[in-house]
């Protein structure tokens, strides 16, 4: 085990529980978030203008239709029913013209979805781009600090909630601001009497949406962030299935799961029972209201009380009132669909400010100007190119004249004085110095959490130290752009990861440019050509699920001539050879030997066996380098590296 995971910020409470991003029932949506996320909608302004217009096309349509019933009946209906000889023809032509209405509103509203469909979809691709670009500028310390699964939560549960709301709710929200608008008016045209008894309803509906919503809102926030939380506990489940059966955790497994399976179903209870009553309350109070007005104005037709409208003063008529009756329906349908997105509009901010958190999660700085840059020898002096010549150099632009000079690349590698602390109040790396010349192979001994993998992290700049200075052909690392440092630096963790692709392209993703040829030489060098010629399809087998067919050596072996194909002029091996057996180990032995040729090699390794040829063995022991010298010379000393090679005193 690597000891910066026993030695790093410790792990932070998943997401909804006890110390998590949990919010209570009733904390708001901040505002940024809302204008924030209707800023992806700008570059979209033209096909949005065409939904507009669809919206208000359907709503007049829907209006007009509702208007011209009345008209139907009082200028057609009406009077057939007092003639001897109704004649038809009218009333056929009527219909038709509402039908025509109708068929209007129905395409409007076809077209609406079919755009929005687009722009959705559209605007999901570049909050997921931008998140995923950003997510590559994060630095170390915070996939330290948040699990798998709850990262993945935003491109799956999070980003599904703000599809929703841009497809259908962010649409019917604006179509029924929209309808409220043209029926309003058109109620008012009909019956200012009658009008005011629908706003009063409406006042009262609009009162409940607002507190049984409120309520919901919270709790949806919660469900969110619970959900992250679950999602990130079954990611490190099926990862450790294998380690939990071992162990017979299944039970205390099952445990866990259950707590925060309860938790998200509290919250989705809490957030639902409140959102599912909002549409039975809206539906009844529409039928009781309308209800009320046929009452009324069935009273006030009989009454022969005269009805005021926008058109003047004028008798209340049977086709008025069939008209109105309909015209409150279409008025009060807003307002009840309006109070059903609450819920999903819930969901979606809870969702955008969990997106946006992420993307608000502070780059990796980097702050170095020197650049790493292909070179070859012209008259004694180094000269940029853009052709890969083998000979790399550093170009070390000096602002005070704007001239260059470049340094060749040797691998020479120094700390001084170094302390770093992944906390500050816990101090892992204590006063640190060491030399790597290049060539040397540097060996770093000690027991888990002694701080070997934390001095190579240091090294790659996946932290930035505290205290003292790290040195790379002269150059403070600080000044090195973190891209091109790390181009320097060839890395093999103990730690295997393989990609979805063949095999060939898994040992090129250390050279993107490398060629079939190249990459072959690497596996032979790695000893990984013999065993990659038995798979199914050679070089071209398929290899999915982080190389689940192949055994943990087999996958150790391609990390190393995925390194190997690199050509680095500098080597990290860290346990590079912990899960390869004993006899596979003297092969691929071997072959690192041929691949540190000629390079600066930094080993971290339990295996004393796979150290006594180092150059230089540093025994570290609390952070602290305790020993240092040669195989031979620590054996002479009959310190701690004596005791751990005679077995005096193992490893942890």
């Amino acid at each position: 085990m690597s000891e910066r995971k026993n030695s790093a910020a410790p792990i932070r409470p998943a997401a909804g529980g006890p110390r998590g991003r949990a919010m209570g029932p009733r904390q708001p949506i901040h505002k940024e978030t809302v204008l924030r996320l209707l800023s992806y909608l700008k570059p979209f302004w033209p096909r949005l203008l065409l939904v507009l217009i669809c919206v208000v096309l359907n709503a007049i349509a829907t209006a007009a239709a509702a208007t011209f019933l009345g008209r139907m009946i009082d200028g057609y209906i009406t009077p057939m029913l007092a003639s001897s000889a109704p004649d038809f023809s009218g009333l056929i032509s009527a219909i038709l013209r509402m039908a025509a209405l109708y068929a209007l509103a129905i395409s409007a509203t076809f077209a609406q979805a079919r755009i929005m469909a687009v722009v959705s979809h559209s605007v999901l691709r570049k909050i997921r781009d931008e998140m995923f670009a950003h997510m590559q500028t994060l630095p170390i310390r915070y996939f330290d600090t948040h699990t798998h699964g709850e990262v993945m939560s935003y491109y799956t549960n999070d980003t599904d909630t703000l599809r929703q709301m841009v497809s259908q709710t962010l649409p019917q929200g604006v179509s029924s601001l929209i309808t409220l608008v043209v029926v309003f008016i058109a109620m008012l045209q009909n019956s200012v009497w009658l009008t005011l008894i629908v706003l009063l309803g409406a006042f009262v509906m609009a009162r409940v949406v607002g507190k049984l919503g409120g309520r919901s809102a919270g709790y949806f926030v919660k469900q969110q962030t619970a959900l992250a939380s679950l999602n990130g506990y079954i990611e490190e489940m099926v990862n450790g299935q294998k380690v939990v059966k071992v162990f017979n955790h299944e039970s205390l497994a099952k445990e866990e799961f259950d707590r925060r399976n309860d938790e998200l179903c509290e919250n989705m209870t809490e957030a639902n029972k409140l959102g599912n009553i909002l549409g039975p309350v809206n539906n009844n109070m529409g039928h009781i209201l309308y209800v009320v007005l046929a009452i009324v104005g069935g009273a006030l037709a009989l009454g022969g009380v005269s009805n005021l409208s926008l058109s003047g003063m004028a008798p209340l008529t049977l086709g008025a009132i069939a008209s109105f009756l309909t015209l409150s329906r279409n008025f009060m349908m807003p307002i009840s669909q309006m109070a059903q997105q609450i819920n999903f509009i819930a969901m979606a901010l809870a969702g955008a400010e969990r997106i946006f958190s992420l993307m608000d999660e502070k780059s990796e700085e980097d702050n170095g100007y020197v650049r790493l840059v292909n070179a070859r020898e012209e008259n004694g002096e180094l000269v940029e190119t853009s052709e890969h010549t083998g000979l790399w150099a550093w170009k070390h632009p000096h602002s005070a004249d704007g001239s260059v000079t470049y340094r060749r690349l040797e691998g020479d590698v120094v700390m001084e004085q170094v302390d770093f602390a992944y906390v500050p109040e816990k101090t892992v790396l204590h006063d640190i110095s060491l030399y790597a010349r290049p060539g040397q192979k540097v060996a770093f001994v000690g027991a888990t959490g002694a701080g070997k993998t934390t001095i190579t992290n240091l090294i790659n700049r996946f932290y930035d130290i505290a205290d003292g200075k790290i040195r790379y052909d002269g150059i403070n690392i600080n000044k090195i752009k973190k891209p091109d440092l790390r181009r320097s630096l060839g890395v093999v963790l103990q730690d295997v990861n393989l990609f979805t692709g063949t095999v060939m392209d898994n040992i090129r993703y250390g050279k993107l440019d490398a060629t079939d040829d190249e990459c072959i030489a690497a596996a032979k060098l790695a000893n990984a050509h013999d065993f990659i010629t038995r798979l199914p399809d050679g070089y071209n087998t398929m290899l999915t699920g982080d190389g689940g067919g192949l055994s943990q050596g087999q996958r150790q072996l391609i990390s190393i001539a995925r390194a190997a194909v690199a050509d680095p002029p500098v080597m990290i091996l860290d346990e590079a050879t912990s899960s390869i057996d004993t006899r596979t180990e003297a092969l691929v032995q071997r072959g690192m030997d041929r691949l540190m040729q000629g390079r600066t090699v930094f080993v971290i390794a339990h295996r004393l066996s796979t150290v006594q040829n180092s150059d230089v063995i540093m025994v570290l022991d609390h952070g602290r380098i305790i020993e240092r010298g040669s195989h031979d010379q620590l054996i002479a000393q009959r310190g701690q590296y004596y005791q751990l090679y005679t077995g005096a005193f193992e490893l942890e």
